[in-house]
């Protein structure tokens, strides 16, 4: 019988055969596949230039480092997965002594330029790398670290766009740990951004609904006709891989996620927190998603079908990013900051390039006039076992409805439990 894995060979095309990304103890092979599903894009300028174009991540961005000069004054500051440099040269025009720009494409040859051409260059070094490989020049730069025990504990300021769709997709979140510990002084050191939440709500978007549902049929359809073609032009009974082409395609159509721009009239109710992140204190454990039991992992939704339209067609999720002073117990003596920034990437704040990662109902649920409409359950993510960059989400919830106001408990209708699992793609 074959096994999943035979010693010393990496069973996952994706991952350093762990569950860890590749850029961490992967081998060459897990690495190169790490840049062909991963990296490649980044180092594409047309890639750079759509989020440079997203102006509230810009905004966001400019207005915590540029607003909070005071603190970047003098301080020695490092940029994750710079790409074409901008946080980088904001750092150094705020005031930073130096700047440590990593990049692990050739995307930063680009950003010597813009250095260069900036003025910023005898400031800002770029280094190209994986952040979990690099080793900064320290005497060379004449840094000292304030702790004799961990010598390269001189950065006072990390600043990161690591942040994937529905916030930990791309699963960058794990380098910026591992610099984070090697490289940031712990009592005075500045995470930018600080703290970073995850939201879920449930959202009426029937057309995109309707739509994914008509082209899986559209799908099954030709998968109809090519059976039979194939059967009497060729004589070969195609058949028996029916069953294997249909779950393929529900996978596609119907239980992955979408990247939607939700108007915020979308949004059914109030949105709920199912995760919150302190990049102070923030572990391992924690950037590797949402798992069950986890504190905050469920919800309960309750649509008023007196104030509110449906059907509901989903749960959509999207996170936000705070940039703020610390508010770990160990951060009391770091730097305060005066002007705090803040990133949404929900619904109410019109387009960013996350957008919002919608879960469809394979059927929409109705809320009718006169009734309430409840959606309570779990959610659970967790990085897919082929690819660590790359994350599958469980939906296990009920629906329920009762009359608006009643107080006895008594329910019209209550489902049964739907457990569904998504790929976000």
């Amino acid at each position: 019988m074959a096994s999943d894995s035979v010693e010393g060979i990496n069973p996952f095309p994706n991952t350093s055969g762990n569950g860890e990304i590749p850029s961490f103890q992967g081998d060459e092979k897990a690495k190169a596949s790490d840049f062909a599903n991963y990296f490649c894009s980044y180092a594409q300028l047309y890639h750079q230039k759509q989020m440079l174009a997203d102006h509230n991540r810009m905004a966001a961005y400019h207005s915590a480092i540029l607003g909070n000069s005071e603190v970047f004054k003098d301080k020695v500051v490092m940029d994750i997965g710079t790409g074409s440099g901008i946080l980088a040269c904001w750092a150094a025009q705020a005031g930073a002594r130096k700047v440590y720009a990593i990049e692990y494409t050739d995307m930063a040859k680009h950003a010597r330029q813009v250095m260069a051409a900036n003025g910023v260059d005898n400031i800002v070094t770029v280094i190209q790398g994986a952040v979990e490989d690099i080793t900064l020049p320290i005497e060379e730069d004449g840094l000292e670290s304030d702790d004799p025990e961990h010598p390269e504990r001189v950065v006072d300021i990390f600043i990161s766009e690591w942040m994937g769709y529905f916030l930990l997709r791309e699963s960058m979140l794990d380098s910026l740990l591992r610099a984070r510990d090697k490289f940031l002084k712990p009592a005075t050191g500045l995470m930018f951004p600080s703290h970073c939440t995850m939201y879920v709500a449930p959202v009426q978007d029937e057309e995109e609904r309707r739509a994914n549902n008509s082209e899986f049929a559209a799908s099954m359809s030709d998968w109809t006709d090519f059976q039979e073609t194939t059967m009497q032009v060729y004589g070969v009974n195609m058949s028996i891989l029916q069953k294997d082409f249909e779950k393929e395609q529900k996978e596609y159509y119907l239980w992955s996620s979408r990247w939607r721009e939700l108007p915020p009239e979308a949004v059914l109710a109030e949105p709920q927190v199912v995760k919150t992140l302190d990049m102070m204190t923030c572990t391992l454990e924690e950037s590797k998603g949402v798992m069950p039991g986890d504190a905050m992992s469920t919800f309960d939704f309750a649509i008023d079908g007196v104030t509110t339209r449906g059907p509901i067609s989903g749960i959509a999720g999207w996170f936000t990013s705070d940039f703020k002073t610390r508010t770990d117990a160990g951060g009391l003596d770091a730097p305060k900051l005066s002007n705090p920034s803040f990133l949404s990437t929900g619904p109410e704040n019109g387009y960013t390039h996350w957008g919002q990662q919608v879960f469809y109902f394979q059927s929409g649920i109705p809320v009718l006039n006169g009734e309430t409409t409840n959606i309570a359950g779990s959610l659970e993510m967790t990085r897919t076992k082929e690819n660590a960059r790359l994350y599958n989400t469980i939906l296990k919830y009920t629906s329920s409805r009762k009359k608006t106001g009643d107080t006895s408990g008594t329910f019209l209708m209550k489902s049964p439990e739907t457990n569904q699992k998504y790929l976000i793609p």
